[in-house]
């Protein structure tokens, strides 16, 4: 009896069709999860943030695994290590790694702080990267960041990566 009940549940469960489960999203759905920001800044929302604002939602959301001024926390440093990524002890922050200040906001944007993804504002992600820039000599200390001017900034190590061949836009 346990046999035949198990072989008539199969039947069911084999033949449904991942059509059969769900609905579309709807756009608004869609726009809750398109958060994205490319490195050219499409996808940057509005907002705006300063490097002062900066200095202290970092302190009361960033320092504690990032250390004071971004160094010397037990996660990893924001800040320093220009001119070591071709030593023999590379030092990769935000500064002397990252090619596109961006990608910067993206990340804080989606997955900081630590405890608590994704719940600073969109004014205080600007100016979280408004001072990790400014600790990296990137954005003066009276420095803002906007949608508009995010994109304008200009990372050490912008031409530090080499896209491979297979993803060049030449071969489109």
């Amino acid at each position: 009896m346990a046999l035949l009940s198990g072989a008539v549940a199969f039947a069911f469960v084999s033949s449904a069709a991942a059509s059969d489960f769900g609905r579309p999203a709807t756009p608004d759905e869609i726009a809750l999860w398109d958060i994205d920001v490319r490195p050219d800044g499409k996808g940057l929302p509005q907002g705006s943030g300063t490097v002062a604002q900066g200095k202290q939602v970092f302190a009361e959301n960033c320092a504690a695994c990032h250390g004071d001024n971004g160094v010397g926390g037990i996660k990893d440093r924001l800040a320093g290590g220009q001119g070591t990524l071709a030593s023999a002890m590379p030092v990769k922050t935000v500064g002397s790694f990252w090619p596109y200040a961006t990608t910067l906001f993206d990340y804080i944007h989606r997955a900081m702080p630590y405890q608590a993804p994704g719940s600073l504002s969109l004014d205080d992600t600007y100016a979280v990267a408004a001072y990790i820039l400014n600790l990296n000599g990137i954005l003066p200390a009276e420095g803002k960041l906007d949608n508009h001017s995010l994109p304008e900034v200009r990372m050490p190590n912008r031409d530090g990566f080499i896209p491979e061949p297979e993803f060049s836009s030449s071969k489109k």
